[in-house]
């Protein structure tokens, strides 16, 4: 048995959140994304990258609104015991959302935040923890006084369309095109928070 939650990220996170979202891109954008773009994405000098980024991210944030939330599990320190798995009690990311203010020049960024991440390592999925991420996220942002969140999602990840759609987010028109050697389609999803 685990317990779960969400708390904001520490330094020391640093190497299991860009190991998560590494895992997490390659099984979710591996439908989504050409090969050679997401191997680019995930290779060892990009995760170098990442996890400079991730530094960045923690210890000098370029606002207070700037926020990397992670979802933990933590083993029961006596089922951790009994089933052999090292230290009791140990704590595993499992997760990572990202917000931000809004960037877009047509947003408002006193009003308007941007979920700029929200993964799950593959071998999580379907216990709660994006949800968790999503609802902390949204707690923080009207906290901090915004009242709509946008989010970029690409046309094809079936996967976080659907959850997102569920949680009341919906396309606002507002598209992207890459050239990812063959045409990728982002659309930017809105949710008010109000």
């Amino acid at each position: 048995m685990s317990d779960v939650g969400v708390r904001a990220a520490r330094r020391e996170d640093v190497p299991a959140v860009t190991a998560t979202q590494i895992r997490a891109w390659k099984t979710a954008y591996r439908d989504v994304l050409p090969e050679g773009p997401l191997e680019q994405m995930t290779s060892p000098s990009a995760q170098e990258m990442w996890s400079r980024q991730w530094d960045e991210a923690i210890v000098a944030p370029p606002t207070r609104h700037h926020r990397l939330l992670l979802a933990v599990e933590t083993d029961d320190p006596l089922t951790s015991l009994a089933a052999g798995h090292g230290e009791p009690g140990g704590e595993r990311v499992v997760g990572l959302a990202s917000h931000a203010p809004a960037e877009d020049p047509d947003l408002e960024p006193e009003t308007t935040a941007e979920l700029l991440t929200l993964l799950v390592d593959p071998d999580h999925t379907r216990r709660g923890h994006g949800s968790r991420l999503l609802n902390a996220t949204v707690d923080h942002l009207r906290e901090d006084g915004f009242a709509t969140v946008v989010t970029w999602v690409f046309a094809d990840d079936k996967a976080l369309l659907g959850f997102l759609t569920s949680a009341g987010w919906g396309p606002d028109e507002a598209e992207r095109i890459l050239d990812m050697g063959r045409t990728v389609r982002m659309i930017r999803l809105t949710t008010d928070i109000s």
